[in-house]
């Protein structure tokens, strides 16, 4: 397995990135983790798909639109290799054996709702189903990508969560997506707030999201069709401090979904992307004890 281990690394100059504020001012953490668009020669060639139709399942700019929020004093973490290689909003090991030559170990969860559809930790489809590799992988180079990718990725924002938690005494991920704008279960929407029905954040901090984002002419719903994957589920322990909130964001509000371009649009979502958080980050600095008894 040491081979494949090296490659995964190898195809990647850097795999994460972390984007450090000039002062850790608030208990935020934005986490990125579908955002990546460096796709490795070696998987281009192993896909039967070209990679305009491979980036479709990007989060495109995703982690530029929520990068103004580091001057508000919180760190950034995004991953650089793309959904489509690895998903780290995925159980570690949720692994399809329809993915793998050989078989997969015992730990291996291969009956998860999303192995069943093809969107398992190292994908089988992209898109409207449509198959991603000519042919089965070595159940070695899978392993090596979650080892060497996976694991850095959650690792690191542990530690930031662990830090915000040390510094401020609480803190608050927002994990930053966007879905496809001609889904037929988010027709009408512009923003999906995710809390997995109040267990994952305080319902207080995730009303300030929505009602500025509502405020600046935003469709916005909490939890459906999106609850939270995942990090938020992973992460998200209000008890203990720890409120993680899922935003998915419409592209259409941003992007040229067919070319994958940025539009007209982007500055004023961003800008009020910025507005929204910049809200909540007021909030938290004043009057922390209200929001964690709403």
């Amino acid at each position: 397995m040491d081979r494949f281990e090296r490659l995964a690394t190898t195809d990647f100059e850097r795999a994460i990135e972390t984007i450090e504020p000039p002062r850790l001012a608030a208990p935020l953490i934005f986490s990125s983790p579908h955002s990546g668009s460096i796709y490795p020669e070696r998987f281009l060639a192993a896909s039967r798909l070209d990679p305009l139709t491979l980036r479709r399942s990007e989060d495109a700019y995703v982690d530029e639109l929520f990068l103004p929020c580091v001057a508000l004093g919180a760190p950034l973490l995004r991953a650089l290799f793309p959904r489509a290689y690895l998903d780290v909003n995925r159980e570690p090991y949720e692994l399809d054996p329809q993915v793998f030559e050989g078989r997969l170990p015992d730990f291996a969860n291969t009956r998860s709702l999303r192995v069943a559809v093809g969107l398992g930790t190292i994908p089988r489809v992209v898109g409207d189903s449509q198959p991603i590799y000519k042919q089965p992988i070595s159940v070695a180079e899978g392993l090596g990508r979650v080892e060497w990718l996976y694991r850095p990725y959650h690792e690191q924002l542990r530690t930031l969560v662990e830090r915000a938690l040390q510094r401020f005494g609480r803190a608050v991920l927002i994990d930053c997506h966007s879905m496809p704008s001609n889904a037929a279960d988010v027709a009408g929407l512009d923003v999906v707030l995710g809390d997995r029905y109040g267990a994952s954040a305080a319902p207080g901090l995730v009303g300030i999201l929505e009602t500025s984002l509502r405020a600046a002419g935003y469709r916005v719903r909490r939890n459906k069709p999106f609850a939270g994957g995942f990090i938020t589920e992973n992460f998200g322990a209000p008890s203990r401090g720890v409120d993680a909130v899922q935003i998915e964001i419409a592209r259409s509000l941003y992007l040229d979904e067919r070319r994958l371009v940025k539009t007209e649009a982007w500055s004023t979502l961003r800008g009020n992307l910025f507005n929204a958080v910049r809200s909540l980050v007021r909030e938290l600095g004043g009057d922390q004890n209200r929001l964690a008894a709403e």
